[in-house]
């Protein structure tokens, strides 16, 4: 589906980073979210009817295949927003499945060295048995799914809105979801291709979305620009800038960070080898480093347009810093750590909404001493009269 932009006054996007189980934070604020959208317009409305893009990586993109891809018999979502949280109860222990602590921690550390800590077969099969044949063009709103070739040692980012008009970068959704979710040391790699109408093939040599773009939100908003610069050369009636923030609607969604307590040390990681920086205590320094990094330098630089341009009411990011034990694992995959985890979620949306300070780096209180359910209360209305203005005649 190619967007269009032209049928309102904002463009709308929707962002939820990676971190593995930790998707269900962002999938118990999104149940949230489509109650109050139901609340103002009715229990047929979805996400994906309010949202010109939406963009996920490695979990994060997973929830947005499930939130886009139609349903073959009602043309609606797979997934209504409040189902999934059950998703991951379901299928997460089978994607991670767990060993005893002793067993688990030898297969940990020599797994890091002979091959992926889990198979990925379940998942797989899953994604698979949910998505048959459907190719990335064909989900019911804008999607941006990045991934990264390291054959090429360059990012790949799957959009919708490329797929429309170029069938080299029309893959099946199963392999978007696969690439974008292959973290290393975790899920295997995966290798696929594409072909056109006149044999011509493109290879893609996958890893994990976060590598590049742990936090999506500034890649979708590249691809949003791309999207409109082409419409308005299409037609004069689109009079936006780039990174004309009054013009932007944005939601953007952590899966959660570690407390900072000093995880790690310069002191203690002066002595690390290869295998020390991969492997540490059941933790993967190197892999926690870079997608918490990304994700914290996307959130500063967009923070940085939307409040030197007095629109910060108009970029929302909600992230939950202050988890510790397991529930900041990305695979501890146990029903009682699944179910700590939703807790998070909700207790998230009873905490202040919060934004960064451009100066320390830090997140603060927000100066409107709201929550973060009462911020999105007011956000699920702007995005109900957006809708409604582009329904009107």
């Amino acid at each position: 589906m190619t967007a269009d932009f032209r049928k309102g006054k904002m463009v709308t996007i929707l962002s939820i980073d990676g971190g593995g189980i930790r998707g269900i934070i962002p999938g118990t604020i999104l149940a949230f979210l489509e109650s109050k959208l139901q609340e103002l317009d009715g229990p047929e409305v979805r996400i994906a009817n309010y949202f010109d893009i939406i963009a996920g990586t490695s979990t994060g993109g997973l929830v947005t295949t499930m939130l886009t891809a139609p349903n073959k018999d009602t043309n609606k979502p797979l997934y209504a927003a409040k189902d999934l949280v059950n998703f991951y109860l379901q299928h997460a222990p089978k994607i991670f499945p767990q060993r005893n602590h002793l067993f688990s921690s030898v297969v940990n550390l020599f797994g890091q060295v002979m091959g992926p800590k889990y198979d990925g077969k379940y998942l797989r099969s899953l994604v698979k048995e949910l998505l048959g044949d459907m190719t990335l063009k064909q989900t019911l709103t804008n999607v941006v799914i990045p991934a990264f070739d390291i054959k090429l040692l360059q990012p790949v980012v799957f959009s919708s809105i490329e797929a429309t008009w170029d069938e080299l970068k029309n893959p099946k959704l199963i392999d978007v979801c696969i690439s974008t979710s292959a973290a290393p040391t975790y899920l295997p790699t995966h290798e696929f291709q594409t072909k056109d109408s006149k044999g011509k093939t493109q290879t893609f040599n996958m890893v994990d979305g976060g590598v590049a773009a742990n936090n999506p939100t500034l890649t979708a908003i590249t691809h949003a620009m791309k999207e409109i610069n082409l419409s308005r050369r299409r037609s004069e009636l689109l009079k936006i800038k780039p990174m004309e923030t009054k013009r932007m609607l944005i939601l953007s969604l952590g899966t959660g960070l570690a407390k900072n307590v000093g995880k790690y040390s310069a002191s203690k990681a002066a002595k690390w080898g290869m295998l020390d920086w991969i492997y540490d205590g059941g933790a993967t320094p190197i892999v926690d480093i870079f997608s918490d990094a990304s994700a914290d330098m996307v959130d500063y630089h967009i923070s940085s347009f939307f409040q030197s341009s007095n629109s910060k009411e108009n970029y929302l990011r909600i992230q939950e810093d202050d988890l510790i034990g397991e529930v900041a694992s990305v695979d501890i995959a146990t029903m009682e750590n699944l179910k700590k985890l939703t807790e998070v979620g909700k207790d998230l949306l009873k905490k202040p909404l919060s934004r960064i300070n451009l100066e320390t780096g830090e997140h603060e209180p927000a100066d409107e001493d709201i929550t973060n359910e009462e911020a999105l209360t007011e956000f699920a209305k702007m995005l109900s009269q957006e809708r409604k203005l582009r329904m009107s005649p």
